[in-house]
């Protein structure tokens, strides 16, 4: 009888194996039909609001932070409370959509195109993956670059730091595009201040050719969740005072 009951059970787990492998062959082909190489795009991040966009950010820490203790895992998560919602956003979130994006999210009074008085301390930052990303980020904003107030340009390509440090300190600007690390360099060095930041977009919907965006690689997902995480940014994503709020966005 219990070699019967053996034999039955085996015959009900080796029955579930095709079933399980079906399910996350199909969530594959979910996935990748989010994916448009051609446009460069993770279309799936059009879909997700902060509770979605929280645990996809979890687990992609978790992923990458396997010699992290959990104390430290806990210290890099983002709550859903701290991610403002973009879904209602129905154009594509390519590079030409930018521009529109931000007027639409940071507010009728938000004037871009203007800088804060304190040098090296803008109001908005846009967190690329990569240095050549950036670059095209940078383009892609220009309508809001005026004399006096340049778009400040705090990735690794082509720019060293000690000249990124020297340009922070000297020049005010409005909206600066960096990368993960690179960013971080700038604020532990005192170049780059956060006391007039109100939003930080990061460019998550774009893919590289191979089908990989900045939460998709270790050398930039996890910069990116310290960065986020930084003491002296992630109270400010829930704080109520409206001086010092600052909206985490993803594109």
């Amino acid at each position: 009888m219990a070699t019967e009951e053996i034999t039955k059970k085996r015959r009900l787990q080796d029955d579930d194996k095709p079933r399980k492998k079906q399910k996350k062959q199909k969530k594959m082909r979910e996935d990748e039909g989010d994916l448009d190489v051609e446009a460069g795009l993770n279309r799936a991040f059009e879909r997700m609001d902060g509770q979605l966009l929280a645990d996809h950010l979890a687990q992609k820490t978790r992923r990458f932070g396997t010699d992290l203790s959990p104390v430290e895992l806990s210290d890099l998560y983002i709550s859903a409370n701290a991610i403002r919602d973009s879904t209602s956003w129905e154009k594509p979130r390519s590079l030409e959509n930018l521009p529109s994006f931000l007027e639409a999210f940071s507010g009728a009074s938000a004037k871009l195109d203007e800088a804060p008085k304190k040098t090296g301390s803008p109001h908005t930052l846009i967190v690329a993956a990569a240095g050549l990303r950036a670059a095209d980020l940078v383009r892609a904003v220009r309508k809001f670059q005026k004399k006096g107030c340049p778009v400040a340009k705090l990735f690794a390509k082509h720019f060293k730091l000690e000249e990124q440090v020297s340009f922070l300190q000297k020049t005010r600007t409005g909206i600066a595009v960096g990368t993960p690390q690179r960013l971080i360099d700038l604020i532990e060095n005192d170049a780059l201040s956060l006391d007039s930041l109100k939003r930080i977009v990061v460019d998550a919907s774009h893919i590289d050719q191979k089908k990989r965006g900045i939460v998709d690689m270790r050398e930039t997902m996890l910069p990116l969740a310290k960065l986020l995480c930084r003491s002296a940014l992630k109270e400010r994503f829930t704080d109520e005072d409206p001086g010092r709020h600052v909206d985490l966005i993803f594109y």
